[in-house]
């Protein structure tokens, strides 16, 4: 490893040359990024800049990208985990940060919960100026909702720490020292989690290779990939990394330089609470959380703990498309693996299947099943953008269905992703949903703050609103409330976006009609406009151009490959205004890139759509765009 004096000496010049983008954009290059080699591939190259002595901003600029979206992490991020990795003396893989300063210490219970693990987590006494009685919050809901076991003890000093003859047992130390403390200084403690005052926290695994206390039998505990792995897919899922400013800070801090942390601006908070209950048609008052699935994470489990406070009994059905959003699909998954009462229900909603009729069937088995339904389902549905018709809906989810035998059947609660189309007021008196428990919610990254932040934020209606102080806790818990930073944004990007949402929809509409005109026999999945009427206006469509090979599997790859030629067309014809990039709902130009590879993510290969999915902003060519669609057809001979 390096020394420190070096690894410090290159960090202080790269921050002198740090490029805009990477303190600023929420979505990365997806043409510059491998998934398997996330962060590594980013390190490495970026290690070897500093080898050659060219960290400017043109090559840095130039690295692979670290991860494509900075919720899961980000260069930042990975600079910061290289440095700690290099004071801690371990692989940089095993720093792992946080914007949340208790979810590594519960991603490292949920795996061994599941994995039937004893956890050992000691607090130094003398650290504990900000924590009322121990670093965890709300120790009663995260054993008798989450399932947590664990063995808590506060000691005076790290040296306290004991040594540990279980061999299934995981010894955590959480601490608040500072940043250039090295705290691999016990050798009984397998992991640190270090907690900062301001910025989140961070994980430090210490021992590498399989950890082995060999007795002849079983392991000390999972390996540190193994480990590693869990707490990544935390981060991925139930919460976000340390923010870019925060990592940017942080690193500030470690070699000594001044920063400033931002403050709450005036009236912000008040500014988004009116923009959210404006466009939702709520009353009640909304959580913001620092990203899309931090807030749904927060609504699931405040619904599961409502289902298994109220039906203790019952067994809890989530019910959800199967291939909806991957990180939706996959945190709803993880959810029912960790806890035994609830499992998942597959709602077909797309590709040929109607939302409606498909949740007509669903709920009649679970009624006759006498279950607990919780229904998330994306309005429209992605990535088929599909609105189904709202009045039969709210005539579904009324309904009064009996047991088999013949008892009234517990009525469901409904969780809309309304992302693609976050001013619909689904949550108001008028709305055909209203008596229906429903919360809706949406992620920040989109509409919200054009691309600014990643907030993501829920509200409800009159019927759940009672539900919100059951989702506040669990919000609390995982401390995964937006930071001043992100309401600042929201509060200074949400009042336009009503706009924005009618300038983008009338340019999507209008590229979406010339493409149907250029190439009649493509399939174009959109909204009718008599769903834009109604006010679903989304700014993202998805499209599967034609193709006349013999067989269906032929078709399907033809499709595939078309697919792609095209997004690689768009964006090498438009380098400036076309991004091969997951986002939409952003200030300017296009946005392009096939769900199957990158937003459904680890749904299963059987309900991926590898159709293509685009997106316009409220300023952008669509002239320029079209031409260059019909030069693509044109060379194909579409």
């Amino acid at each position: 490893m390096s020394t420190l004096n070096t690894v410090f000496d290159s960090i202080k010049t790269l921050l002198k040359n740090l490029p805009k983008n990477w303190l600023e954009l929420t979505t990365h290059r997806l043409d510059i990024y491998r998934e398997s080699q996330a962060k590594s591939e980013f390190l490495s190259e970026l290690k070897g800049l500093i080898s050659q002595g060219k960290i400017d901003s043109n090559n840095l600029e130039q690295l692979p990208t670290a991860y494509d979206y900075i919720r899961l992490g980000h260069q930042l991020s990975s600079l910061l985990e290289w440095v700690l990795a290099e004071i801690n003396q371990v692989p940089d893989d095993q720093v792992i940060t946080f914007a949340s300063k208790t979810m590594p210490v519960l991603a490292l219970l949920r795996h061994n919960t599941i994995h039937n693990r004893s956890t050992y987590i000691y607090w130094a006494e003398n650290d504990s100026e900000t924590w009322q009685g121990g670093p965890l919050i709300d120790e009663a809901r995260l054993k008798s909702v989450y399932g947590y076991q664990y063995h808590m003890k506060k000691v005076t000093s790290v040296d306290e720490v004991p040594a540990h003859h279980d061999d299934h047992a995981m010894v955590v130390f959480v601490s608040q020292k500072p940043l250039t403390n090295n705290l691999s200084v016990n050798p009984n403690i397998d992991i640190t989690v270090n907690v900062h005052p301001t910025f989140g926290s961070y994980v430090v695994i210490h021992h590498s290779s399989t950890n082995v206390k060999d007795h002849g039998q079983v392991p000390k505990h999972s390996t540190s990939a193994q480990i590693v792995g869990a707490v990544q897919h935390v981060r991925r899922r139930e919460t976000i990394a340390m923010s870019p400013l925060n990592c940017y800070n942080a690193l500030n801090e470690v070699l000594g330089i001044s920063y400033q942390n931002t403050q709450l601006n005036t009236d912000a908070q008040t500014i988004v609470t009116q923009c959210i209950r404006d466009n939702t048609g709520s009353q009640a008052v909304p959580l913001v959380a620092s990203s899309g699935l931090s807030i749904q994470y927060a609504i699931l489990m405040g619904l599961v703990e409502s289902a298994l406070t109220t039906h203790p009994d019952k067994a809890i059905k989530i019910i959800l498309p199967p291939n909806c959003y991957g990180g939706t699909n996959d945190q709803s998954r993880r959810v029912a693996e960790l806890i035994p009462q609830v499992s998942i229900v597959d709602l077909l909603v797309d590709g040929g299947a109607d939302l409606v009729n498909s949740l007509e069937t669903t709920l009649e088995t679970v009624a006759a099943e006498d279950g607990v339904p919780i229904i998330l389902v994306e309005i429209p549905t992605n990535p088929r953008v599909e609105v189904p018709n709202m009045q039969l809906l709210g005539q579904t989810l009324k309904k009064q269905r009996l047991t088999a035998t013949a008892i009234a059947a517990i009525e469901p609660t409904l969780m809309v992703d309304q992302t693609f189309c976050p001013n619909v007021q689904l949550l108001q008196a008028e709305s055909e949903l209203n008596g229906v428990k429903t919360i809706s919610f949406a992620s920040g990254s989109k509409f919200p703050s054009g691309g600014r932040c990643i907030a993501g934020y829920c509200a409800a209606n009159q019927a759940a609103s009672e539900l919100m102080s059951l989702v506040a806790k669990h919000l609390k818990l995982s401390d995964n409330e937006a930071d001043a930073r992100q309401i600042n944004t929201l509060a200074e990007t949400m009042p336009s976006m009503p706009d924005r949402i009618i300038k983008a929809y009338r340019n999507t509409r209008d590229f979406v009609s010339r493409i149907q005109t250029l190439l009649p026999s493509s399939k174009v999945f959109y909204v009718t406009e008599t769903m834009a009427k109604q006010g679903f206006m989304p700014s993202v469509f998805s499209l599967d151009l034609p193709v006349n090979e013999d067989s269906p599997q032929e078709r399907m790859e033809r499709q595939k490959e078309l697919n792609k030629k095209l997004i690689q067309f768009m964006i090498g014809r438009h380098p400036n205004e076309c991004k091969n990039c997951v986002s939409y709902g952003q200030l300017k130009g296009s946005y392009w890139t096939i769900p199957a590879t990158s937003t459904q993510g680890t749904t299963k290969e059987s309900d991926k759509d590898y159709v293509v999915r685009a997106s316009l902003a409220p300023d952008v060519d669509v002239d320029s765009l079209l031409q260059s669609f019909a030069e693509f057809c044109k060379i194909h001979g579409l």
